[in-house]
């Protein structure tokens, strides 16, 4: 009889810790629900490979992994990857590519590509500047607006960069390269031209998985609902990814199993076309009971409580610095609902001057279903 029960014992242990070891992955995974950090692998097919900075073994990567500084990605014939920028841009490297995270900070984040072929989708409103430094082993460049970007790299001949939308400054003349171009370095010569209208037709074969995950993206994004926001908000205490830089937030969704943007007001999209049609309003997260307790840093280093502002809004003290102030597309977290008092709905505020909007400034097409 010891026989008999011995086996399955053995069985019913080694799968309580695999299931033991999935939990605590997911949960991992999902205890940071709202992040501004880069370097988050989001999505993972086929074979992919990590080495730590200054390390010279390569692991398999999972997908619940955070690169730091220095790290780099591998992939096989058939991997792909995709790894989270600043919030709202996202890089997919393609098969037989290797890339390296140089600074995953999100004031000087740079990204080297070493072989292979990448993508970076850029999300961004109409003249907001970003600062997404990429180098190859033949240049370097800073992408500065919302677009399409590809690299491919042939480590001893030449580096191609295919510009579809967006606009980038190359660093060593300050040439700005916007959307509809090509442009290709080699070690000694870099020539820039037109996109012909077959190159601009032809996609490879991660530019059209890039665009399936974009798609994937807005759907995680879309399908936020207020509980999920207000659960991940009301234990959430960490101000400082509202800064100055931020133009939103990285979300978890647990149901898709992938973060996705979540803007800071309304209007954001993907430059494929897609809408990120959920966004944070921040009234009514300032003011939540459970919420932020306005314990926010002042000008002298210490913290204070709330101040105020026009239309009875209250904000937290950051030394006369205001963390970005969303416009909602209506109601709470732009899903709709009345957060007022008296089930008045509060003015939305203008995120330049922190100031409530008028009716016909704040007024905006309802949320697709």
């Amino acid at each position: 009889m010891r026989k008999t029960f011995c086996l399955p014992l053995s069985l019913l242990s080694l799968a309580l810790i695999l299931c033991c070891s999935l939990v605590s992955l997911g949960q991992n995974r999902e205890k940071f629900v709202i992040s501004a950090k880069a370097g988050g692998i989001n999505a993972i097919t086929g074979g992919a490979t990590v080495s730590s900075r200054g390390g010279s073994a390569w692991e398999q990567l999972n997908v619940t992994d955070d690169l730091n500084s220095g790290d780099r990605v591998r992939t096989a014939d058939d991997g792909r990857v995709e790894i989270l920028l600043n919030p709202g841009s996202y890089l997919r490297v393609g098969s037989n590519s290797e890339v390296e995270l140089s600074d995953n900070t999100l004031a000087n984040l740079e990204v080297r590509l070493l072989r292979g072929t990448a993508i970076v989708e850029a999300t961004g409103a109409d003249g907001l500047e970003l600062n997404i430094g990429i180098s190859t082993p033949h240049t370097r460049l800073a992408i500065v607006r919302q677009g399409l970007y590809r690299l491919n790299v042939v480590p001893e001949d030449a580096t191609e960069l295919i510009v579809r939308k967006g606009r980038v400054i190359l660093s060593d003349s300050h040439t700005k390269v916007k959307g509809g171009n090509k442009v290709v370095f080699s070690a000694t010569t870099v020539s820039v031209a037109k996109l012909t209208n077959e190159e601009k037709k032809n996609k490879e074969e991660v530019e059209v998985w890039s665009k399936e995950r974009a798609e994937t993206l807005a759907k995680a994004n879309r399908r936020i609902n207020d509980r999920m926001l207000s659960s991940a908000f009301s234990s959430f205490r960490d101000p400082f990814l509202f800064s100055n830089r931020s133009v939103g937030l990285w979300f978890y969704n647990s149901r898709l199993g992938c973060y996705t943007f979540l803007p800071f007001f309304y209007g954001w999209g993907s430059p494929y076309g897609s809408s990120y049609s959920t966004s944070i309003y921040a009234p009514y997260i300032w003011n939540r009971p459970n919420g932020f307790s306005g314990n926010y840093p002042n000008g002298s280093g210490g913290a204070s409580g709330s101040g105020s502002s026009g239309g009875g809004q209250s904000y937290p003290s950051t030394g006369g610095i205001r963390p970005p102030m969303p416009a909602p597309s209506s109601g709470t977290f732009g899903n709709g609902g009345n957060v007022g008092s008296g089930g008045r709905e509060p003015r939305m505020i203008n995120p330049e001057t922190g100031n409530p909007m008028t009716r016909k400034m704040e007024r905006a097409p309802d949320r697709p279903n």
